[in-house]
This record gives C-alpha cells, sequence and structure tokens, in this order.
C-alpha cells in the first residue's frame, strides 16, 4: 500500500466538490487542488459552449490527475467528477491510497445551486449530461457517498470519520 492517500471529492458539477475539498482539505492540513485546473483550453471551450466532453477528451485530463495525486509529496485532496467508473479505475493506478467521497443529491437542488454561481465555465444546460454519465460509486469501490443536502461541514466530519482520515 502507498505511503501517502488521495481522496478524490466526486460528484456531478453543482454538488459542492469545490467546497467541501477545501474544508477537508483545511481540515487534515492536506494539499488540495481543483480538477478543472487541469483541464486543456480545448476542454474547457467545449464545456463554456454547452458542448459535453467525450471520453477521449478527458482521458488525458485524467492522466494529469492521477499523474499529480502520484507526484504530490504526501497525502491530497483533489476535486474530479470522476463520473464513470473506468474514470474512477484509472485514477486508483495512481502512486497512493486513492479513496472517493461522491456528493450526492437532488438534481433541482444541484441545478439550483449552478444556476446561482458566477464565473464558472460549466453551464447548468450540462447537468443533465452529466447526469447521464454519471456512474454511481459501487460498493465496491473505496469510499464514501453522501447526500449534499447537508452543512459541508457535516459531510465533512463524516467523512474524515467514515474514511478513517488523519492529518
Amino acid at each position: 500500500m502507498a505511503d501517502t492517500s488521495a481522496v478524490v471529492v466526486m460528484g456531478v458539477s453543482g454538488s459542492g466538490k469545490t467546497t467541501v475539498a477545501e474544508l477537508l482539505a483545511r481540515r487534515l492540513g492536506w494539499q488540495e487542488a481543483e480538477a478543472d485546473d487541469f483541464h486543456p483550453a480545448a476542454n474547457v471551450a467545449k464545456m463554456h459552449d454547452g458542448i459535453p466532453l467525450t471520453d477521449a477528451d478527458r482521458l488525458p485530463w485524467l492522466e494529469s490527475l492521477r499523474n499529480w495525486i502520484s507526484a504530490a509529496p504526501g497525502s491530497v485532496i483533489i476535486t474530479c467528477s470522476a463520473l464513470k467508473r473506468s474514470y474512477r479505475d484509472l485514477l486508483q493506478t495512481a502512486d497512493a491510497d486513492v479513496r472517493f467521497l461522491h456528493l450526492d443529491g437532488d438534481p433541482e437542488v444541484i441545478r439550483r445551486r449552478m444556476t446561482a454561481r458566477q464565473d464558472h465555465f460549466m453551464p447548468p444546460a450540462l447537468l443533465d449530461s452529466q447526469l447521464d454519465t454519471l456512474e454511481r460509486l459501487q460498493p465496491d469501490e473505496p469510499g464514501l457517498v453522501v447526500d449534499i443536502d447537508q452543512a459541508p461541514e457535516r459531510i465533512v466530519d463524516q467523512a474524515v470519520r467514515e474514511l478513517g482520515l488523519r492529518s
């Protein structure tokens, strides 16, 4: 087993990944990264224009996330939609103990959150394509599914407790 851990905070856009990841990283003192920052400009442009990404678009992005996890000098938190099992399987090939924190919830709550955000390249119109693509975290995958209809601090408390995370 790897000496370091990685928690991938996953879910569709608008589920609260960034907020939860930042709180979790602060609580644990782990480095944190936003997977959106790893997208090449072409991917960002497609999403901004309301065009869903293909698996071919996502592969180099996912590989860069895996490589970042492997190269990190310690344990990390990273946001990533990780919508498909195959994407999560690729992330698990990182040189770390990779676990997933799946933020799940009512699509209408997520849609309202997306509509209220400012300056984000992912338009609410793409939520349906993300929900159609989403393969929920399965019992044989390392991680935890939490309902987003609670305070982010409670989600972090639950993740720390149930995933056995420590500074």
